[in-house]
Formats: structure tokens, sequence, C-alpha cells
């Protein structure tokens, strides 16, 4: 995935890897294709990762591993869109910018926690390998970068996955409010919103960087209940 002129392509060409380069600047085509010329088992394709057709891409079953130097702005684009929609891809190493790897990677009650790093709990465990300086590429970035591992697994969480991101995004949208503001916002009025708190058992005044996917997915589930069962007699 951005496999530019080839260098990294080439290693895994080394390594007798089968290996599907994908790169969207037809500019670096042909080096890439002269640069990997000599491995059978590569093949280069010119498509846009974030609207590629993976059933085209991948035509074995699998499993498969991304590793890719991402370009920065459609880093999460990328990482997303094969997490949801490429179960085949089981595993991922992704170079990004340092802030958007740890997005990515964050651990609830960090400052870097938000609605993309609850999408990619619910569907891979993600860490931060290493650091990467700015001062070795060339031309030197304004950013440092880091690398990213993805190992996909099962949803630890049984849940409406609407009803889960819906709640997510409301609560994220303010995310300085707390999650009885929340529920509020999502329809439920003080005493409902009091009870799916307590039955989740999750502080009124608990912000939404504060919660992972348990307690997400508890107060999705309970406050589409209460909102179905309409108002009370």
């Amino acid at each position: 995935m951005g496999a530019g002129i080839g260098s990294l392509t080439q290693a895994l060409g080394r390594a007798g890897a089968d290996v599907v380069a994908v790169e969207f600047d037809r500019r670096l085509i042909p080096a890439l294709v002269e640069a990997t010329g000599g491995f059978d088992r590569v093949r280069v394709v010119e498509a846009d990762a974030v609207q590629a057709d993976w059933a085209a891409l991948l035509p074995e079953p699998g499993p498969w591993t991304m590793v890719a130097n991402l370009p920065y702005n459609i880093s999460v684009a990328v990482v997303m869109r094969v997490l949801e929609a490429e179960p085949r891809v089981q595993r991922m190493l992704v170079m990004v910018q340092r802030e958007v790897g740890e997005r990515l990677a964050a651990a609830p009650g960090s400052a870097a926690y938000g609605a993309v790093s609850l999408r990619v709990a619910y569907r891979a465990d993600a860490r931060v390998v290493r650091p990467v300086s700015r001062s070795v590429f060339w031309p030197q970035p304004n950013v440092d970068s880091v690398l990213v591992s993805f190992e996909r697994r099962p949803p630890p969480v049984a849940v409406d996955e609407d009803l889960l991101w819906r709640t997510v995004e409301v609560a994220f949208g303010q995310r300085r409010k707390s999650m009885r503001s929340a529920l509020g916002r999502l329809g439920l009025d003080p005493g409902q919103a009091a009870a799916v708190l307590e039955a989740c058992e999750v502080e009124p005044l608990a912000r939404p960087q504060q919660l992972g996917l348990e307690p997400f997915a508890c107060l999705a589930e309970r406050a589409q209940a209460v909102l179905a069962a309409g108002p009370a007699g």
C-alpha cells in the first residue's frame, strides 16, 4: 500500500512473499514496475487505496497482511476501510503521522482517545510499535511518525453496530460534556438517562473519553430499548 518506488516491496519480494503492491501516483508506476520486475510473486496495481475494490485486488483467500507507509492525509480512511471491509487482511503494520497513530491505538482515558480509537478497538488490537524520527526522511517532513500494528480479532461486544456508532458519535460530538448529557441528546429524558447509566454502571458525569467498548455497548442497547418502549403509561 503506497508502494512508491518499491524499496519495501523489493524487500518483501526477496523474502519470497506474495505481494500486491498498490500505488496511486501513476508517475511512480513505471519505476515501481522496473524495481520489482525480477520478482514473479509481486504484482503492481495502480489504484486508490481509499476507493479500491478489495475483492479484485486480493483474489486469493488469504489471510493477508498489509504493510504500508500511508500518506498522512488518507491514513485513517485507509486503515478503517480495510478493517471494516476486508476481513481477509488479518494483520497490518503501517507508518503514519505520530498523532494519528496514537489516536488509532489509544486506550480509554488517554488524551488521544476518541471515536476512531473505539472503531479500531471493535475489530483489532492496536499498538504503537515504535517512533520514527522525521530525520530519517528526505526531504524532511514537519512531523514525526510512528509504526502501528493491528491484529484483527472478533469484536469483544455483541451489539448492533449502527446503535453503537450512533451512541459513540453523539457522545464524542461534544466530548467535554457528560454521558448524561449525551443520553439526553439521544432522546432520553433525565429519569431515563439516570436509569440507563445506573444499569450500565457508568457515572452520570463521566466523559466519553473515559469509556471503553463495553460501557458504550451497554448504553447503546439500553438507550435504544428505552426509546423503543416509548413514553411510560
